[in-house]
């Protein structure tokens, strides 16, 4: 697709990946919105890099649909859903509560799913349209203290499979990207070396996916720093 033309919804677009591909998106041309629950830092991020700013919690149905019809209300049209909004909680299996599992998917899982069937449903009716959902290498390999985090990224991978055999058939590319570690505030408080990944070199893949003309599309890709410290 032509990245200029692109009318695209950044969900978690106030900091780190979704914040670093809607400053690209936007530098390229394409209309942006953002969204995020904390307002201050929402409205800063969007008046920063020029994106309209939508306040928003994933994990509302009311709050998502309308989101979403803003978002085309506000451009006139919608191409692009870059479906990033989530959090990592970490504990061992023994130390896991239920509520905090409940809360890990409610905003990595449900939450995804309920942002993309809203972006689905204007897609489809106008049969084109892209989705990329930001996974995680933990969403690939499960680790000691990941039963929350890597679970619902196995979950959106999953959900990733079924939408893309279920909406390829309407023109639309479902895509998933799976950073490793990446320095962003995510992983605030543990040391990080310049040879770690960064929320831009995310960004740039993401956009790389996009802009590969529509006739095709990479279902997935991994990003790995080459020699981590």
């Amino acid at each position: 697709m032509k990245i200029e033309t692109a009318k695209a919804l950044v969900t978690g677009g106030s900091s780190g990946i979704g914040l670093a591909t809607a400053r690209l998106l936007v530098s390229r041309g394409a209309r942006v919105a953002i969204c995020g629950r904390d307002r201050a830092r929402l409205e800063r991020a969007a008046g920063e890099i020029g994106a309209l700013s939508i306040h928003a919690d994933v994990n509302d149905e009311r709050e998502v649909v309308r989101m979403v019809l803003r978002v085309i209300d506000e451009f006139g049209d919608y191409s692009v859903l870059i479906n990033n909004a989530g959090f990592g909680s970490f504990a061992p299996l023994l130390d896991t509560t239920l509520e905090e599992m409940q809360r890990v998917f409610a905003t990595n899982v449900f939450g995804a799913m309920l942002v993309a069937r809203e972006s689905a449903r204007h897609f489809v009716s106008r049969q084109y349209g892209n989705i990329v959902n930001v996974a995680s290498s933990a969403g690939l390999r499960g680790f000691a203290g990941g039963t929350a985090y890597a679970a619902s990224k196995f979950a959106l991978h999953g959900m990733t499979e079924c939408w893309r055999a279920e909406l390829r058939k309407a023109n639309i590319r479902v895509m998933q990207i799976n950073p490793s570690e990446v320095q962003t505030a995510f992983f605030q408080g543990r040391p990080f070396s310049e040879r770690k990944l960064q929320a831009g070199d995310i960004a740039q893949a993401i956009v790389s996916m996009l802009e590969l003309e529509d006739r095709g599309f990479v279902t997935e890709m991994s990003l790995w720093a080459t020699n981590p410290e």
